[in-house]
């Protein structure tokens, strides 16, 4: 019941997140733009390389079948024996040729031929070779075809490494060029990828560190009405866990996703002009691939935004049994606590199933139609290969194009649920930026840099949820300098006026003013620096006990700060620690005692010097050791300041100048201590159950 509660609280986000995150890409334009750049290079290189390849397998490697003119020994390039040769592709005119023919893993050189018996040559080499056949000398014999009418082509002589190492030198060297520039892609790739992936990283985590403080920042500026609804574990995880997520999106995702729609138009492009027919049969798989990844888009956004909200509802459940630990021993509740955490994670486990079970069907499913695809494209290029309309190196090119052109595909679905992923992430970091700060500054505020301290409430109704009155038509006036008590019940609204006062909520009714000025027409920052407020619960924060002194303001010296700690007694337990007020403060001051916190609470306010002093049951919780302390730096903190207390142990306060007796959210009795006793009323019940 309790974790369904905390999921209605999750609300729905209703804007668009991925145009609004988009916005905090606009200060680093440039630099996406250039890491845009640097990637589409990338991309140009790995369209490159694959046409190397083929030129290299049917210029080079395959490019045995290139006829050789048999020329003047001026003329030669090369010189075989009593050869003389030039590497040609143009064999239109009459003249003498040599050609070398592949059989049976040997090279045969078949010479002082016409190009009429090249054409035939290259038509028995499709056919198989079928009626080829070796002599008694090695010379390897071609049948004549009976069409064509020639006495020079009697055999092909069998050719020698070394002779077969000269006649191919061309090649070799076309090879070594090849791979050198291979080798320079590579390198040029590597150190273009390498940029592209710093100048991203360095972008994305500026804009995270942007997000995460503006959350920061932002979950401050809320009213203590937000923090009353919203538990501190569900927080937590926005401005971590939910900003992470965002992480990928800014560093692959945005970037990766026009690279992968470039990659797939550039493959496109460069099979249609390859081989047309057989680009529209692979392409023919687009629709059932676009089909997979618009359901698995639907589905996993769905699944994201249930798994961030029970992380959240997980965070929050730890959150609290681990501040509340004390009490869990104290009850002996960790088995029934471990049976409640176990639940939380089994459900979140069953729903992350779900999300691998949606990965589990979709990606083998794409990998199944691309190698499908894949499969059906080698075959028919092969046949092509057979026919003789495509050659090696481009049946090469186009297979490893088919093979990049799903890839890309592939790798957009998997952004698409990164996506996802931020964009769950994404709506929940900006629910918590869109709740309106309700405590707004006037346009121009009332600056007060210093305060007298005069303290007046006027008909003033308030309730924290609709008209569920805590306070109701309550009026009085306190003084500069006046020490005022409030006591009464729980729940009879005393806290609430001290909250009224730093005006943490705002009423409904009445006014507030200080100093004569309405609160709500001053600066907060003035109110709020003009009240120091020490509570029952002193919060001190991981740190030393100078920065818990001080609360990170630079205009608090340290001299300040001793003589703040002297003047409130707390140098009385400062002095006896091994590092003094360099002394390493724990989460929540755990290694200090109630007494020490609270005297600690003391010297804070004190080196902070407000004007009004609010102490709201400052007194609760300290030991009989440590009260006469707290006494003596309470008459310190209050002399010269209107000071308002709210106290159960009425004895605290009978030396205030008025005591206001609180009932059912209104004043029913003011006066000093001996004048309320003498009206034998609420007060007097209330100090005779304490005596």
């Amino acid at each position: 019941m309790a974790q369904m509660h905390e999921e209605l609280l999750e609300t729905k986000y209703e804007g668009n997140a991925f145009t609004r995150l988009l916005a905090y890409v606009k200060p680093h334009i440039g630099t996406m733009v250039l890491a845009l750049i640097l990637l589409l290079m990338v991309t140009g290189i790995n369209l490159i390389k694959p046409i190397l390849i083929g030129n290299a397998i049917d210029k080079y490697i395959n490019g045995y079948d290139r006829p050789f003119r048999i020329v003047e020994e001026s003329q030669a390039q090369i010189r075989l024996g009593d050869l003389s040769l030039v590497r040609t592709d143009d064999v239109t005119e009459e003249g003498s040729y040599a050609r070398l023919v592949y059989y049976e893993e040997h090279y045969y050189l078949a010479k002082d031929i016409d190009k009429a018996a090249l054409e035939t040559i290259s038509q028995w080499e499709k056919d198989g070779m079928p009626r080829a056949k070796l002599n008694e000398s090695g010379t390897l014999i071609l049948p004549i075809a009976p069409k064509i009418v020639y006495s020079s082509l009697t055999g092909a002589e069998p050719m020698s490494r070394e002779d077969l190492s000269v006649l191919r030198g061309q090649d070799r060297s076309g090879i070594i060029k090849i791979a050198l520039l291979y080798a320079g892609l590579l390198v040029a790739g590597f150190f273009l990828q390498l940029g592209q992936t710093w100048l991203l990283q360095k972008t994305g985590q500026r804009i995270i560190y942007t997000i995460r403080e503006e959350v920061f920042a932002h979950v401050h500026s809320l009213p203590l009405r937000f923090f009353d609804t919203n538990p501190v574990g569900r927080i937590v995880t926005r401005v971590t866990n939910d900003v992470e997520s965002l992480n990928q999106m800014y560093t692959q995702v945005l970037v990766r996703l026009i690279s992968n729609t470039m990659l797939i138009i550039g493959y496109a492009v460069v099979m249609i002009s390859i081989n047309p027919k057989l680009a529209l049969l692979a392409f023919l798989f687009l629709p059932v691939v676009f089909a997979i990844t618009l359901t698995f888009r639907i589905l996993i956004r769905k699944i994201y935004r249930i798994v961030r909200t029970k992380i959240s509802a997980l965070n929050t459940f730890l959150s609290e049994n681990i501040s509340g630990m004390k009490l869990i021993q104290l009850f002996a509740r960790e088995e029934k606590k471990a049976e409640e955490f176990r639940e939380r994670t089994d459900d979140l486990y069953k729903t992350q199933m779900k999300e691998l079970a949606v990965f589990g069907l979709f990606r083998p499913g794409l990998a199944f139609i691309a190698n499908f695809a894949y499969a059906l494209i080698i075959y028919r290029s092969g046949v092509s290969v057979l026919e003789g309309t495509l050659t090696l190196g481009t049946l090469y090119i186009f297979t490893n194009y088919i093979r990049s052109f799903f890839e890309p595909i592939q790798e957009l679905a998997e952004q698409f649920s990164t996506l996802q992923n931020a964009m769950a992430s994404a709506e929940k970091i900006f629910t918590i930026l869109d709740e309106k700060n309700t405590i707004l500054e006037a346009e121009e505020p009332v600056r007060m840099p210093q305060f007298q301290g005069k303290i007046e409430f006027r008909n003033v109704w308030f309730a924290y949820e609709n008209e569920d009155w805590v306070l109701r038509d309550v009026s009085f006036l306190i003084r500069p300098g006046e020490r005022v008590a409030f006591v009464g019940a729980t729940g009879a609204g005393k806290s609430s006026i001290l909250n009224l006062i730093g005006r943490y909520y705002d009423i409904q009714k009445g006014e507030i003013l200080i100093d004569d000025v309405n609160i709500k027409d001053l600066s907060l920052q003035d109110l709020r620096h003009a009240i120091g407020q020490v509570q029952q619960d002193v919060f001190v924060f991981t740190g030393d006990i100078k920065s818990n002194i001080r609360l990170l303001s630079e205009e608090i010296t340290d001299r300040q700060i001793r003589e703040a700690s002297e003047a409130a007694n707390a140098d009385h337990f400062i002095e006896k620690l091994p590092e003094k007020y360099d002394e390493p403060v724990t989460e929540r001051g755990s290694t200090l005692s109630a007494g020490e916190r609270q005297l600690l609470s003391f010297a804070r306010t004190l080196a902070f010097d407000p004007t009004i002093l609010v102490l709201d049951e400052a007194t609760a919780n300290i030991d009989t050791e440590t009260e006469q302390l707290i006494q003596e730096a309470l008459e310190t903190l209050m002399r010269g300041r209107t000071s308002i207390m709210v106290a159960h142990r009425l004895s605290t306060i009978q030396h205030a100048d008025e005591i206001l007796v609180m009932h059912k959210g209104q004043i029913r009795e003011r006066g000093s201590h001996q004048e309320l006793l003498a009206m034998n009323g609420i007060y007097k019940k209330l100090y005779e159950l304490q005596a």
